[in-house]
């Protein structure tokens, strides 16, 4: 009779829990979320098996570089030393030289460039073969940036060395290298020729270095590598930096200077050991008191040694 009730008890409590609104919802949701989880399973079971048997998939791990290439020019290879832009350096000479603030008298006049009945610094060094066209090559391996025509120095062409470093070729007759092509060091980038500026130098080429756009003097850079640009460009900054400091530091000595004697003046203080002289002592124009009985040829002669 007990377990009877006990059964009639749980059936009762089960309608109730079937009453709830919440209970059919609750299971219609819980049998999709298994029916989507066995789907899930099943499609990437069956991936798996079809990359498994795909005779096309190779397990083997590539350790090479997909983009390299043995040919492929760098942009600056690692410890290439700085070459005259020359295919031959013999019978090549530097007929204008870089114009440098640091340089002897002598080397500065040959950094004077006459055009137009004035003279102009030379930003860089003009190269010459006895007057003979050569080929132009370049001094280090880079990316050609810029080709042009320009009037003054005719054909140019620049080079990008990274590291903010670039090279310049002007006075060129013949270019044989086009915008956005890396070359190695070495290649031909055109012959020598004349242009306006240069005309003294005859049949040359105009080669400049510069690091982060400003000009440096190429001839301290022939056989050495990028590393020593860096180098000297720090020496540079740090010296003007120097010069700068000592300059600031005169001109406010200057003015402390002229500060303390504006002072003096205003406040009427004389220099130590200075004496105010009386009003009325001596003669009104020379401050020099005469001697009682002075005559004529005693005072002459004190002019005399005076002057």
């Amino acid at each position: 009779m007990r377990d009877e009730e006990k059964k009639s008890v749980t059936k009762l409590k089960f309608r109730r829990l079937l009453g709830k609104k919440w209970v059919y919802p609750a299971i219609y949701l819980s049998i999709a979320a298994l029916v989507l989880a066995g789907v899930l399973w099943y499609q990437q079971r069956g991936e798996e098996v079809d990359l498994a048997n795909d005779p096309n998939v190779n397990d083997e791990v590539i350790t090479e570089d997909p983009f390299g290439d043995e040919d492929a020019v760098p942009v600056m290879e690692s410890g290439e030393e700085m070459a005259m832009p020359v295919a031959e350096e013999e019978n090549s000479q530097i007929v204008t030289k870089f114009y440098d603030y640091d340089a002897s008298e002598e080397d500065q006049e040959n950094a004077l460039v006459l055009y137009n009945n004035k003279y102009y610094q030379s930003t860089g060094v003009d190269i010459t073969k006895n007057d003979e066209k050569f080929d132009v090559t370049a001094a280090l391996s880079g990316t050609v940036t810029e080709v042009k025509e320009d009037p003054l120095y005719g054909n140019v062409v620049q080079l990008d060395h990274g590291q903010e470093v670039t090279t310049v070729y002007a006075s060129l007759d013949e270019v044989q290298v086009e915008a956005g092509t890396e070359i190695k060091q070495g290649a031909v980038l055109g012959t020598a020729g004349r242009n306006i500026f240069g005309q003294a130098s005859g049949v040359h080429v105009h080669f400049e270095v510069r690091k982060d756009g400003e000009a440096l003097n190429p001839e301290s850079f022939f056989g050495k590598p990028l590393s020593e640009l860096e180098k000297q460009k720090e020496a540079d900054e740090s010296k003007q930096t120097e010069e700068t400091e000592k300059a600031e530091d005169k001109d406010a000595a200057g003015e402390e200077e002229q500060n303390k004697d504006v002072s003096e003046e205003e406040t009427g203080e004389l220099e130590p050991g200075a004496e105010e002289e009386a009003p009325g002592e001596g003669d009104k124009e020379t401050g020099v008191e005469e001697e009682p009985g002075m005559d004529e040829n005693a005072e002459s002669s004190i002019s005399m040694t005076q002057t």
